[in-house]
């Protein structure tokens, strides 16, 4: 390609400050290092971690920064050393490197890696490539990258063990949902709680996430599903996709998860909260049954000061277990693209809306509004 080793000029959405709107500007995009990337953006879906970073309360954002961390695209041009990919590949940028040596990498027990999980908060690691400073400039200042991925720029630089390469013939305007939303919710349900047939499940948050996730539980047989939501709009959906029972707290009079204990004589085997925050933390535990209920956590609010529990819960058999990107990486995707394009499961139901790039920042409103499940992006 003409562009390989110049600097390319594209658009990007980028985040000057907190708490305002994303502003549509030219930025120059270098080109790729050693073990780096170019990657072209077609699609990405706009995922609720991505409005964390700009909002007031959170402590710790790196700004001006691109954000974007659920897209897929083609591969422009790579840098020395690179062996995994090659211009024109199809890939979807994973925010979970896979480095392949470290003691994570090499432990069949957890997808991490050394490289993502060596700060103490994971949404803001990854704000600078491995040399400490960014592929991005706009304006003659320096911007931030985003979970190493920034895939809200028409073209972005990604380390190659961030990438995973995906079948020519993958639709991009739908597989980018694999880079984070359908994995983690879908994941977090097969792989984390390993979900099983016959068991009874409760999904907190019906977002990408938790849609994805009654899917999984769905997939792994599990008899019944109560889907739990403060917006009633989301449970038709939820139905579709193998919710057997929704429930809003908000119209209930007492707590959710006595309804749910009640629902189940004793409590469900496995809840998923993919909401965040601690009042939905606490029910995720309370409704499940004594004995070997399980829980797994999947869901960040901001600065919500987290869950209190006590030890007799967790002496009463119950287990407590968190998910990142649904136990999947940078081998594992592929395969989920693949059992897409075989009708495994259906990505078509999570996308509620699809706008230009350039329509950005309705996109983030209606998110904010709860009128979208996932808005996909087109480059």
């Amino acid at each position: 390609m003409g562009t390989k080793g110049k600097v390319i000029k594209c658009k990007a959405a980028i985040a000057w400050e907190a708490g305002k709107p994303l502003s549509i500007e030219e930025v120059e995009v270098a080109p790729p290092k050693a073990h780096e990337v170019r990657v072209q953006i077609i699609a990405a879906g706009l995922c609720r971690s991505d409005t964390h970073v700009i909002n007031p309360k959170f402590e710790g954002a790196f700004l001006p920064v691109i954000l974007g961390h659920e897209g897929a695209g083609i591969v422009e041009s790579v840098g020395p050393g690179v062996t995994n990919v090659k211009p024109g590949d199809k890939v979807i940028p994973l925010y979970i490197p896979h480095c392949k040596k470290c003691k994570f990498c090499l432990s069949p027990l957890t997808n991490f890696c050394e490289k993502f999980c060596k700060g103490k908060n994971p949404l803001i690691e990854q704000e600078l490539m491995e040399d400490k400073t960014s592929r991005f400039t706009c304006k003659g200042k320096s911007i931030y990258h985003f979970f190493g991925i920034s895939a809200f720029s028409q073209y972005t630089v990604v380390k190659d063990v961030n990438l995973a390469k995906i079948d020519d013939d993958a639709n991009l305007e739908r597989v980018c949902l694999i880079g984070c939303g359908f994995s983690t919710g879908y994941g977090a349900a097969i792989n984390t709680a390993k979900v099983t047939p016959g068991s009874t499940c409760a999904v907190f948050g019906l977002g990408g996430v938790g849609l994805s996730a009654i899917m999984g539980c769905k997939t792994a047989g599990a008899s019944r599903i109560i889907a739990i939501d403060i917006n009633s709009d989301k449970f038709a959906k939820a139905k579709a996709l193998g919710a057997t029972d929704c429930l809003n707290p908000r119209e209930l009079n007492k707590p959710v998860q006595d309804v749910i204990v009640e629902m189940t004589n004793g409590g469900v085997d496995f809840a998923i909260d993919c909401a965040g925050g601690s009042e939905v933390m606490k029910a995720t535990v309370d409704c499940t049954t004594v004995g070997w209920g399980s829980c797994t956590f999947v869901g960040v609010n901001v600065n919500d000061k987290g869950l209190t529990i006590s030890p007799v819960e967790l002496i009463l058999g119950r287990t407590l277990r968190g998910s990142s990107f649904g136990g999947w990486d940078v081998d594992t995707v592929p395969k989920l693209v693949s059992d897409y394009k075989n009708g495994k499961f259906n990505l078509e139901a999570l996308v509620t809306h699809t706008l230009p790039f350039e329509k950005i920042n309705e996109a983030l409103d209606l998110l904010k509004q709860g009128k979208s499940i996932r808005t996909i992006l087109i480059y």
